[in-house]
């Protein structure tokens, strides 16, 4: 499984936000920002502190993606 943060992008975008914008509204680290940008694990304090600097819901800057070797290792797994 694989975390992405597209929706978090998009949502920049329609905020009319940078990414040094988030940073200084969340009072995050560039490098949480680099890990955003590569879709890495962050801690849930992040994702929380972003979600209250945009008054959004978790859902709406993430998302899981499942990918064919994910449901293939499960179902050798079963």
């Amino acid at each position: 499984m694989a975390v992405s943060y597209k929706k978090l992008w998009k949502l920049l975008i329609d905020k009319d936000m940078k990414k040094k914008d988030l940073q200084a509204a969340a009072g995050i680290s560039s490098g949480a920002i680099a890990k955003l940008g590569r879709n890495e694990n962050v801690t849930t304090t992040v994702l929380m502190k972003i979600c209250y600097a945009l008054h959004c819901d978790i859902g709406d800057i993430m998302e899981i993606v499942i990918d064919e070797k994910d449901i293939e290792m499960r179902q050798a797994n079963d």
